[in-house]
Order: structure tokens, then C-alpha cells, then sequence
């Protein structure tokens, strides 16, 4: 499937029908218990986080959400999440650093909350610390970017040991619709713009961003999920069990090394 245009991926990402993270949790872990509330503000239904096991390994899901019908989108605001969100996600985080819990992120948003609500609460500081919090954490992290991953959106999810892309998903520093207005002035050109953003689990591969590509079925993933979520566990296990033997200086070395080398051959 690597022939697929850019803008195909766009439009396979975007689609109603695809899994979303409450619907690949319960078949990655077991026996998840959701954590709420981020001990500030409120909670933030965009963010999923809880704890659970993988394989009889217990570990910490963090989770951005969106949902199929309206109402569901409009519960947990279209998977963009509020400063109250990161900040959930920091407080499940800190508690898996704790416990010595490995953390599984899953990415599947259009990008942080603009509103400027989430402005007056400080969202740009509450991403600003997630990234730095992650980038030290003594704990493996694991991401999976699900289907979209838009901007310091994501990204405050996606500092991690390993970087997992479903073959379909995208992930930019904004949407091809955004980029097209901004350089252009022409929505129109929003397929060009896919192209240039150079935001497909191939090109980011190609850029030593993602670690792994997860392949979906040719009958499509959300026609076949099992197939993936097989593919998936299998590389966490073995992920998980080289992680956990590093030393923990060797461990946020390589992280920090990992981060480094991002565009240093662009």
C-alpha cells in the first residue's frame, strides 16, 4: 500500500469508520481501569488514561479520544484536548515513573485546543511540560499514532522510546487544509499540500521518526482490526522486554540520542 497518494492517507485517517483508541484498548490490555481528573481544573474526556495490563505486565495507557457521531465528538471535543488534558496525562505519567509502570500513549488528534479558554489555562505551558517531563522519564514509553497526529498535540504524547505509525495515519505540524491557506491562500490545493508536508508513516520512517510501521489489512483496518492489533502486541512485547533490560541511564541516554538525530540528515 506504499503507492497510495498523501492525500489518500489524509482522507483514510480522517475516516468515520476507523478505530478509535476505545476501541483498541480493550483489545491490546486487560482489565483497564480509567483514572479521571487531572487534580487542577477538571477532567478532559479527550484523554483516556488509566492503568492496566499488558500480558500480565501492568502499565499506564494514555489516550487521545474522538468519537464516531457528533454528540460523542462534541463529549470529548473532537479529540482535541484542553490544558487539563496534558495535564492528566503528566499526572498518570509521573504516576507510572513511580510504580515503575512502562507507559503506552496512543495519538489521535487534529491537534491541541486553540480556544482561548485553553489559552487562559495555560496550554502551551501544560504541553511545554509534558515534553519535558517525558524526555527525562525513568519508565519505557511506547507510542502509537493511531490515525492523526497534529502538531505539539501529539507531540506532548509522542516523546518516547519507540514510535509505532499505522500504515494510514499522518502526522504534521498542521493539516494539508491549513498549510494550503496559509502558503497559498488556495484550499484547493490541499493535495499538493499533503504531498509537501511529507506527513505518511513512510515518509516519517524515511526521516528515523517512526520506529515501526504497523501494516493494515487489505480489506482495511477497520474491516480487519485484528489483524493489526496481533501485529501490535507481538512488537510491544519484544519492545517491552528490550527496554526493560536497559540500565536506566542507558535507557534515557538512548532516548536523548534517539531525539538528537531527528533531522540531522534533512
Amino acid at each position: 500500500m506504499n503507492q497510495i497518494s498523501a492525500w489518500e492517507r489524509v482522507t483514510i485517517a480522517r475516516n468515520p469508520n476507523r478505530p478509535k483508541s476505545l476501541d483498541i484498548i480493550p483489545l491490546l490490555f486487560d482489565h483497564f481501569f480509567e483514572c479521571a481528573g487531572d487534580r487542577h481544573y477538571g477532567d478532559d474526556k479527550a484523554l483516556i488514561g488509566g492503568i492496566a495490563f499488558f500480558e500480565g505486565t501492568p502499565v499506564t495507557v494514555l489516550a487521545q479520544s474522538k468519537g464516531r457521531t457528533l454528540d460523542e465528538n462534541m463529549k470529548c471535543n473532537f479529540g482535541m484536548l484542553h490544558p487539563e488534558g496534558y495535564r492528566k496525562a503528566l499526572r498518570l505519567a509521573q504516576q507510572a515513573e513511580k510504580f515503575k509502570r512502562p507507559i503506552i500513549t496512543i495519538v489521535d488528534t487534529a491537534g491541541a485546543y486553540p480556544g482561548q479558554m485553553a489559552e487562559e489555562r495555560g496550554q502551551a505551558e501544560a504541553i511545554a511540560k509534558n515534553l519535558q517531563f517525558f524526555s527525562q522519564i525513568k519508565t519505557p514509553v511506547i507510542t502509537i499514532v493511531l490515525s492523526e497526529g497534529g502538531s505539539g498535540g501529539a507531540l506532548a504524547l509522542s516523546v518516547a522510546d519507540r514510535i509505532y505509525m499505522f500504515e494510514n495515519a499522518v502526522y504534521s505540524i498542521l493539516s494539508p487544509e491549513g498549510f494550503a491557506s496559509i502558503l497559498w491562500k488556495d484550499d484547493s490545493r490541499v493535495k499538493e499540500a499533503a504531498e509537501l508536508l511529507e506527513c505518511t508513516s513512510y515518509d516519517l520512517q524515511n526521516k528515523g521518526i517512526v520506529d515501526w510501521i504497523v501494516p493494515e489489512s487489505n480489506k482495511g483496518f477497520e474491516n480487519d482490526i485484528s489483524y493489526s492489533i496481533s501485529l501490535i502486541k507481538d512488537q510491544i512485547r519484544n519492545d517491552l522486554v528490550k527496554l526493560n533490560k536497559l540500565k536506566l541511564n542507558q535507557l534515557l541516554d538512548l532516548r536523548y540520542e534517539k531525539f538528537r538525530k531527528i533531522g540531522s540528515k534533512l
